[in-house]
């Protein structure tokens, strides 16, 4: 679609071009209301997003930071979800001042080789973060009824009624769904850190990054999937899609406002994953770490060592109840983000269960392979390389995202500022950074 350059975005937008056009501009935003009324009606994306910050695959890797090293890995985790706070601010500066989502600029932009093979590389992000929720999913229905994983694996493919139904009912639903889930999630991990009792003042030096990081290669292996686990490729482009199931209108007043209600949104809604994350971290260094179990990475183990550890059975109930609705409400996400980019990148467009099905088959596979031949301890490994690979996928969604917000052809007036352009930039190259020197580490 060409682009013009005295607007911030494509000549022209309609349902029919527009991402996820069975929901676009579909929720209205009331004229004339104070700014609680409108911050509430922009509410929900930030959340959409945030779910995916809080998945399966982080909890195998916070549990393996914090039961290792302790509080020590604590400082990632906050580096990574203030990286995830600008880099969904971009996205949604993206989707709402162009029209576009990032999928559909970079149709756009680059040529039809340079696009498939960015939509191959999403795929497969989206396919390794798919994998985690299954595995999650699978093992928390295991801990709360016996079931089996290879039939918990397998469950995991129903997921897909329910994402019809919210999406038929509108998108509020699905919105709502999230949220509440999340509340959940959170719930459960207030009780788990009033539990264990972590140390305030290994809390803080937590915080303070150090050299080890880079020193001790199996230290860097966890940080970045950490970070892989933090920041999702997919989300950049779910997020600047989902922005504009707002009815803000086609002027610069609109859309300044707009952005600065969705940044605020996701900017939220992301503090609330970082609080989940960091209490899956603490919660494993105060239960785990120096008490003769630094080993704990499985899901499993922590879950059967939280009750003796913490005296009490609450502790393990709470657990698998959170890990549960961890992995359905990335599953919900995950859907859309299918959807968003097939339909973005190659202008494909499937019935939603059609999509849902291919996607859930391509994670379902290989859990299914681990599951048989190497149990538990299998998907444990399973889900912290998907977080590895989810940050390998990064840079392709990452540097594409910083060059069209800082494009004044694409972006018009909401072009970045020269100081957001730079830390956009400083945050990218320490991602591809971390990576390389991850990749040395190993093959070296």
């Amino acid at each position: 679609m060409p682009l013009d350059p005295q607007t911030s975005g494509p000549s022209v937008i309609t349902r029919s071009t527009a991402s996820l056009p069975e929901v676009y501009k579909s929720i209205p935003i009331p004229a004339g209301a104070g700014v609680w009324r409108k911050l509430l009606a922009f509410a929900g994306p930030g959340y959409l997003v945030a779910v995916g910050y809080m998945d399966p695959g982080n909890w195998a890797t916070d549990l393996a930071g914090g039961a290792r090293y302790g509080y020590r890995l604590l400082s990632v985790i906050a580096i990574s979800n203030f990286m995830a706070i600008l880099l969904q601010a971009l996205a949604a500066r993206l989707g709402i001042a162009s029209g576009r989502d990032l999928a559909q600029a970079c149709r756009d932009r680059y040529s039809r080789t340079t696009t498939v093979m960015l939509w191959i590389v999403c795929e497969i992000a989206i396919a390794a973060c798919d994998l985690a929720e299954v595995i999650g999913a699978a093992i928390a229905l295991q801990l709360l009824f016996g079931l089996p994983l290879a039939w918990g694996v397998a469950l995991t493919s129903l997921d897909v009624l329910i994402v019809l139904y919210l999406q038929h009912r509108g998108f509020r639903y699905v919105e709502a769904l999230v949220i509440g889930l999340i509340l959940a999630i959170a719930g459960a991990f207030a009780v788990e850190i009033w539990l264990a009792r972590p140390s305030v003042a290994g809390l803080a030096a937590g915080l303070v990054p150090h050299l080890d990081l880079v020193r001790d290669r199996d230290m860097l292996y966890i940080a970045i999937s950490i970070l892989g686990a933090t920041v999702m490729p997919h989300n950049l482009y779910l997020h600047s899609s989902i922005v504009q199931t707002r009815q803000y209108l086609d002027t610069e007043a609109s859309k300044r406002e707009a952005i600065r209600f969705a940044t605020i949104d996701s900017s939220f809604a992301l503090m609330s994953a970082l609080f989940i994350n960091a209490a899956i971290l603490v919660m494993a260094a105060a239960t785990f770490h120096g008490r003769g179990h630094d080993s704990v990475a499985s899901i499993g183990d922590a879950y059967q060592l939280l009750t003796p550890l913490l005296g009490t059975s609450v502790a393990s109930a709470a657990f698998a109840i959170a890990l549960l609705c961890s992995g359905q409400n990335a599953t919900l996400t995950g859907t859309l983000a299918g959807q968003i980019v097939m339909e973005g990148f190659i202008n494909l467009r499937l019935r939603p269960w059609l999509r849902r099905l291919i996607t859930r088959l391509i994670a379902i596979t290989p859990a299914l392979i681990v599951v048989i031949l190497y149990g538990e301890r299998g998907t444990n490994s399973l889900l912290i390389l998907s977080q590895v690979i989810l940050s390998m996928q990064l840079p392709f969604a990452v540097v594409p995202l910083v060059i069209f917000t800082s494009d004044r052809r694409l972006m018009g007036t909401f072009v970045n500022p020269r100081w957001l352009s730079s830390l956009a930039w400083l945050t990218t190259a320490a991602i591809i950074v971390l990576n390389v020197w991850l990749l040395y580490q190993t093959i070296v």
